[in-house]
């Protein structure tokens, strides 16, 4: 039975990420980079595409787990009859960007609390995404056994306990008593090399813990669901690559939107609107050196012609990211294709501009130091949206059918024009004021007379429908909370949208995304509800609806992508960056009485 999507932990180095289940299996690796093809792919099928299981040889021990405190070292807690151990899963940080290229590592530390316990390991490596079959020899001796997998540019290595080939996989045994600790190593390195030594692992486990900890205690939060907001900033950090600054959507890759459906993508790269958001919310939380280190990634991402700005781009922004499907991988619970890449990289989405520059404009207002290039950089931004200011655009969500006017991407260009001439006018910049004043008053007129429907915003110009996307009109100052259209706007959500008690993105039956199947409610969207209740006097309703959300992540405090309300279970891939930075800014928007504009 395939585990279900909020069974698993993260584990993460800042460079890549595993996922764990449950009975302590790590199903999903991609090393030595987040975007890299996959070692362990078991999650788009089974054990034959790659797993490293972890588990008591007592079939019905049971489990428990929890981070160490605000860290990604995951503890699991095995409970066997009067014995007692447990499993901390963790992968060191390591610092030096140098050593990052040459190996990445993942320790499984296994530690007798009571009595004797058994585990079984069982290995399963499949290099690209299990397109691979390594070539497999034991290296280490008898007292250090080590077990070395290669094929093609991968090699990993696997210490710390015997392991014998069985059926095109490695099984093994190892006993822990009460006191007793047993480190098993797992190291990445190019083929090409030799393997690299192994690593002390108390003194890793050490130095990771203080990484984290020392990370999430910087972090300034004082209002409600503390927790909640400090698991989803160090899920946003765990999301940003410690050497280049892209921030990544999620950690996976192909899973379903509809279970057995084909909305299934790739969100392993940096959407510059989901690193920009990210970005808002650790600023707003005390992480304004991120922001100079995301900005930096910025420009090297776009540099060149603005007409070749993408939407999109790989963790050190890489631009050519082209979508195609896995065949031999049966996909989770048979969702297909099993997609890698992402064709909306191709897509123009009109929105992505103003996002940059609203949040470039808010970590100056936070007190970012200026560069000699962040301002260039704002300008030509600016230049390129002015020149596409008569092009329809893919919208937020991307979709696949027709471009059409949206009234969040026409917002967002009005949000753009507006933080420019905020630029000149409270910070002195240079620029084409007078154009950039024109340009946000034409958006104005526009999205007044054409985004508008009975008293409500649309969600494009050719409908009568909305989008929950509208509900970030007042975050970005175009309109207040309490406008006529945005209360009648929330209105026709809450009557057209809402299922199980939460948002959807839009109503897929109009088929504006131009994709067959239908999806579950979108987490970020029922979220900005819960700022936009706050905002407009409906404190309980927005209490309520926090709290709900709250109570869909996961034990360990996940989120993936989306909700399915029908059958109760997270949909899409995760933890969603998307889903936890509009968490913190729920959470924020309940501690305040007034209103903040992004």
């Amino acid at each position: 039975m395939t585990t279900r999507i909020e069974d698993y932990a993260l584990l993460s180095n800042c460079r890549t990420a595993a996922l764990v289940s449950r009975a302590g299996s790590i199903d999903w690796l991609c090393l030595p980079r987040l975007d890299s093809a996959s070692t362990f792919a078991a999650m788009l099928g089974d054990e034959s595409h790659g797993r490293w299981l972890l588990h008591p040889t007592d079939p019905g021990a049971v489990s428990t787990r929890r981070y160490d405190e605000d860290t990604f070292v995951l503890v699991t807690r095995w409970e066997s009859g009067d014995a007692v151990a447990e499993v901390h899963d963790f992968m060191p940080i390591g610092l030096d960007p140098d050593a990052a290229i040459r190996r990445s590592d993942l320790i499984r530390r296994v530690v007798g609390v009571r009595g004797s316990m058994r585990f079984e390991q069982r290995l399963s490596i499949r290099f690209d995404y299990a397109r691979v079959m390594p070539w497999v020899r034991q290296v280490g001796s008898r007292d250090a056994p080590c077990l070395v997998a290669m094929g093609g540019p991968d090699a990993v290595a696997v210490r710390g306990a015997a392991l014998e080939p069985i059926d095109h996989q490695h099984r093994g045994e190892l006993t822990v008593t009460a006191g007793e600790t047993r480190d098993l190593h797992l190291t990445w390195f190019p083929s090409h090399l030799d393997l690299p030594p192994t690593l002390d692992g108390e003194k890793e486990l050490g130095a990771t813990k203080q990484w984290w900890q020392d990370w999430a205690d910087r972090i300034s939060h004082d209002g409600p669901h503390r927790d909640e907001v400090v698991r989803s900033l160090l899920i946003l950090r765990a999301l940003t690559n410690h050497e280049t600054g892209g921030i990544a959507a999620a950690a996976t890759m192909a899973l379903p939107e509809e279970i057995g459906g084909r909305r299934n993508w790739d969100y392993r790269y940096v959407w510059l609107r989901d690193a920009a958001l990210t970005l808002e919310a650790l600023c707003a939380h005390g992480f304004l050196g991120v922001a100079g280190q995301w900005r930096e990634w910025l420009l090297r991402a776009v540099a060149g012609d603005p007409a070749d700005l993408q939407i999109m781009y790989g963790p050190a922004g890489e631009r050519d990211l082209p979508e195609r499907a896995l065949p031999h991988l049966p996909g989770y619970e048979a969702s297909t294709p099993v997609r890698i890449g992402n064709g909306a990289a191709d897509q123009y989405q009109a929105d992505v501009v103003g996002e940059v520059v609203v949040t470039l404009s808010a970590a100056r207002a936070a007190g970012l130091t200026e560069s000699g290039f962040s301002w260039p950089l704002e300008r030509e931004l600016l230049r390129f949206a002015s020149e596409q200011i008569e092009r329809p655009d893919q919208g937020l969500w991307e979709i696949r059918g027709e471009p059409r006017y949206f009234t969040h991407s026409r917002v967002m260009m009005w949000a753009a024009f507006d933080r420019a001439v905020r630029a000149v006018e409270e910070h002195g910049f240079d620029g084409p004021v007078e154009r950039w004043r024109g340009l946000r008053h034409r958006m104005r007129e526009e999205i007044d007379r054409d985004g508008v429907v009975d008293g409500h915003f649309v969600q494009h110009y050719e409908t009568t429908e909305v989008d929950a996307s509208l509900l970030l009109l007042p975050q970005v100052g175009y309109c207040r909370p309490d406008d006529p259209r945005m209360r009648a706007t929330v209105a026709r959500i809450e009557q057209t949208l809402m299922a199980g008690g939460l948002v959807r993105r839009y109503r897929t039956a109009t088929g504006v995304d131009g994709l067959a199947g239908t999806e579950g409610a979108f987490l970020a969207c029922s979220f900005w509800l819960v700022e936009q209740y706050a905002m407009t006097g409906r404190r309980a309703e927005a209490q309520a609806l926090m709290e709900r959300l709250c109570a869909l992540a996961n034990d360990v405090g996940m989120l993936s992508e989306e909700y399915d309300p029908v059958v109760g279970r997270q949909l899409g891939n995760t933890p969603q960056a998307f889903s936890h930075l509009a968490l913190v800014r729920a959470a924020d928007a309940l501690s305040r009485t007034e209103p903040r504009t992004r």
